[in-house]
């Protein structure tokens, strides 16, 4: 089972998110959790993708249509690293 890791800003920005959103956000991590990125994958509605720039070797996946989920998954371990849920 992967273990998922929130970065400390990542309470404050799920205070200003809509509730449908924080729904989807726990879908998202009960996934995450049971099947990991290639679970995340498969499921199309999230649109799972690698970013570049400043975000390079982090990944998106979209929980709604304005917002995100940013993560980076180290390759040493099962864990997932919540960065940010951006609008």
């Amino acid at each position: 089972m992967w273990q998922i890791l929130e970065h400390r800003r990542v309470d404050k920005q799920c205070a200003a998110v809509p509730q449908e959103i924080l729904k989807r956000y726990e879908k998202w991590k009960d996934i995450a959790a049971i099947s990991g990125p290639l679970g995340l994958r498969q499921i199309t509605g999230f649109h799972d993708e690698a970013l570049s720039g400043a975000w390079k070797g982090h990944r998106s996946s979209r929980l709604g249509a304005r917002f995100r989920v940013i993560y980076r998954v180290p390759p040493e371990d099962l864990t997932f690293q919540v960065m940010s849920i951006t609008a």
